[in-house]
């Protein structure tokens, strides 16, 4: 793949699948769980997270969940549905509007007040994950996060919310990556292609908070983190406006928290 002059890692599918088949058996192994459980959205993340994971442990060791909202797209609870299927795993069902609508009450929260948008689409990220732990604990199982790469390096995920988990296999593929792996594993391409959502408010698009789609974002990232190269020179290969690139920038530093373990006053073993 090419976009102006700088490209990104060509991917060996199968070497790949397996350095991931073999990390998820190892962490699931090493934590001594009994499987693993993944959130499945009807997206491409997810649903490359929970083929990976039943390609590595098999289909009775893994558990879907469904959460969706009263907004969420029936589109996308019928993708998920019909993947559990074909992957031949349990799945769970939980809206979480109603979980979700009873806390902002409690908080006071203005929902017609847009200023709430983005605290509110925290809470429903958050509240996934809860419910994720309550499977996983339930089960001993681990909770597998699904964020890819892209979204990693600019901090696009929720912090205790979609980047709380117990491991994840694809972060450290960039979202056109796990779009073609997603494919090569038999992910139908109604999903592995569908345009990114988080769905944390209606009518919620990636494309709304990232700074360029991720065709054009992807060779912006490789440039500046995996070949090194100075802003000017990326916005020049790759065909995008020097405040672009520094925008991207601005966000990797900004989320860097988001990346760590919280600061503490010593250091840990």
């Amino acid at each position: 793949m090419r976009r102006e002059g700088i490209s990104l890692p060509r991917l060996d599918y199968e070497k790949t699948a397996e350095e991931i088949y073999s990390f998820v058996r190892r962490v699931v192994e090493e934590a001594h769980a009994a499987g693993v459980v993944v959130g499945l959205s009807g997206g491409v993340d997810s649903s490359l997270a929970a083929t990976l994971c039943v390609n590595a442990l098999g289909g009775d060791m893994v558990l879907g969940v469904l959460m969706p909202t009263d907004f969420t797209p029936r589109e996308d609870v019928e993708d998920a549905r019909e993947l559990a299927a074909r992957l031949g795993i349990r799945t769970e069902f939980v809206n979480i509007q109603g979980v979700c609508g009873r806390l902002f009450e409690d908080l006071g929260i203005d929902r017609s007040d847009p200023r709430q948008r983005m605290h509110m689409a925290n809470i429903y990220a958050r509240m996934r994950m809860v419910i994720l732990y309550y499977y996983a604990n339930l089960n001993h199982y681990l909770v597998v996060g699904s964020s890819d790469r892209s979204e990693a390096l600019i901090g696009f995920f929720t912090k205790y919310g979609d980047g709380g988990a117990d491991l994840f296999p694809s972060i450290h593929l960039y979202k056109t990556q796990v779009r073609e792996l997603a494919k090569h594993l038999g992910v139908p391409e109604k999903i592995a292609y569908k345009p990114s959502s988080p769905q944390l408010y209606p009518g919620h698009k990636a494309t709304d908070e990232i700074p360029l789609d991720y065709d054009r974002l992807d060779p912006v990232l490789v440039g500046l983190f995996d070949l090194r190269l100075q802003a000017g020179e990326v916005s020049r290969l790759a065909g995008v406006p020097i405040e672009t690139v520094e925008e991207v920038l601005r966000r990797f530093n900004s989320s860097k928290h988001k990346r760590a373990f919280p600061p503490t006053v010593k250091g840990l073993p």
